[in-house]
């Protein structure tokens, strides 16, 4: 809550009034447009098992935006990791990917 606090989200509403802290914008640099379609998967590391726990995949939309990742009551703090997909990416655009995946 102190958390929630410091950054202005509001401490009692329902998800379609409030806006998620974690969001992601992907740019395809080959064509210059946003990278739409594109798979990632968010995780955090559990401090107990030193496990990379996966909380949610979801697609970019057609802005090359994921918005949304985690609410403000699901975020806690710990150290997380976006998987892009990027092997599929391409593939699905019928070209080859010099990196399979990109993990930040």
């Amino acid at each position: 809550m102190t958390l929630q606090r410091h950054l202005g989200w509001p401490q009692a509403g329902n998800m379609a009034t409030e806006s998620s802290p974690l969001t992601t914008h992907v740019l395809d640099t080959a064509s210059g447009l946003p990278a739409q379609g594109l798979c990632l998967r968010l995780s955090r590391l559990e401090a107990s098992s030193q496990q990379w726990m996966e909380l949610r995949t979801s697609y970019t939309n057609l802005d090359g935006r994921c918005p949304g990742l985690l609410t403000p009551s699901q975020i806690k703090p710990g150290t997380y990791k976006l998987y892009f997909d990027t092997e599929r990416y391409w593939k699905e655009r019928g070209q080859e990917s010099f990196y399979p995946y990109v993990e930040n």
